[in-house]
């Protein structure tokens, strides 16, 4: 008996000096503390060792309240992810032309095209607040530029995986209400970029989308995608809801009950799957994804650009009033539910779920 209560203490110690399992332990406690309080579960038996450890970091916060433990968490989530995005790689690059340099961003012209390539391939292009404003940035220079159409693509393997959650751990002084206007307002210019653009705008999608880059495309002219792409738009999972104007362009392109599935319970298509219900205009073979679809692109760039242009703004004339109110509602509700408890406790718990022990 001594010995088997030996091995346990051993392993408890092992558990807890491991500086892994230390952060782990530590993330596990916060996220109790800022959902349940200070702990009151009843103690783990000895030889439970790994839950005698969870439970032990939880005790040791002690009484500190939960919107201290959910500040204390989203500084610890902060500052690892920071810690992990220092060593990725990107490049700046600077268009032709310009003054401007991106950070997050690959930006160029040629062949009568602007290639606007979300560029944070480590993080799945995952957008970040400077992001955002980023490709605000290099849509409005596109728009003026002497290009004859916008193509937005993304580096490695990922079209984008949406918002980076940790956009929602940096709390300003002010506290999560300022935290929430902000994100409205830069959201709400972010998504007008895409309503307001003058110019064909064309989606080549050269992998998996999910979020905020999957509903602005039905803001878009065109959309190709590789046969591996898949679109996902996880919004009630995150206790928050639809925006980039797919309340309304998703039911038109797809019907009620098919863009309900997407936007309310969270289904995946693929990419043939989202072809057949309009949101992708076509797919291509990924082996040849790249080369049949550039082929295309220089094809149309070749085309007159004041016509193009022209036409394309007749077409979305028609509507535009009615996207920028959508927007508006999108918006404003989407506010309301990032000051919510249950959108901030289900984005901690996705961030727990990404530390399990």
């Amino acid at each position: 008996k001594n010995r088997t209560v030996f091995q346990a203490k051993s392993k408890l110690s092992t558990l807890k000096d491991d500086p892994g399992n230390e952060v782990k332990l530590k993330i596990y406690a916060l996220f109790k503390q800022a959902t349940q309080g200070p702990c009151n579960a009843p103690k783990p038996g000895m030889l439970d060792f790994v839950n005698k450890a969870k439970w032990d970091a939880w005790k040791s916060l002690g009484s500190i309240s939960q919107d201290e433990a959910r500040q204390k968490y989203c500084d610890l989530i902060g500052s690892l992810v920071e810690e992990e995005t220092g060593s990725s790689a990107q490049v700046s690059a600077q268009p032709a032309g310009s003054g401007a340099t991106y950070e997050t961003l690959l930006v160029t012209k040629e062949d009568d095209i602007t290639t606007i390539k979300l560029n944070r391939p480590a993080k799945k292009n995952a957008i970040t607040t400077e992001m955002y404003n980023e490709i605000i940035a290099a849509l409005e220079q596109a728009a003026t530029d002497d290009s004859v159409i916008t193509v937005v693509t993304g580096a490695g393997d990922f079209y984008c995986s949406g918002n980076d959650l940790t956009n929602f751990t940096k709390i300003p002084e002010n506290g999560v209400e300022e935290m929430a206007r902000r994100g409205a307002d830069l959201l709400r210019k972010y998504v007008n970029a895409y309503i307001d653009f003058p110019k064909p705008l064309v989606a080549v999608v050269n992998g998996p989308a999910v979020g905020v880059s999957v509903t602005v495309l039905g803001l878009f002219d065109l959309v190709y995608a590789t046969e591996r792409a898949t679109f996902h738009t996880p919004f009630s999972q995150l206790g928050q809801s639809a925006e980039g104007c797919s309340s309304y362009t998703f039911p038109k392109l797809m019907g009620a009950a098919k863009a309900s599935e997407m936007l309310l319970f969270n289904k995946k298509l693929t990419a043939v799957q989202a072809c057949e219900l309009g949101l992708v205009t076509e797919v291509f073979p990924d082996s040849s994804f790249q080369s049949e679809v550039w082929t295309r692109l220089k094809a149309y760039a070749k085309l007159p650009r004041n016509s193009l242009a022209l036409s394309k703004q007749l077409i979305r004339s028609v509507e535009k009033e009615r996207l920028h109110a959508v927007n508006d509602a999108e918006v404003e509700r989407l506010m309301e539910r990032w000051m919510s408890d249950e959108c901030f406790n289900a984005v901690m718990s996705f961030f727990q779920a990404k530390a399990k022990l």
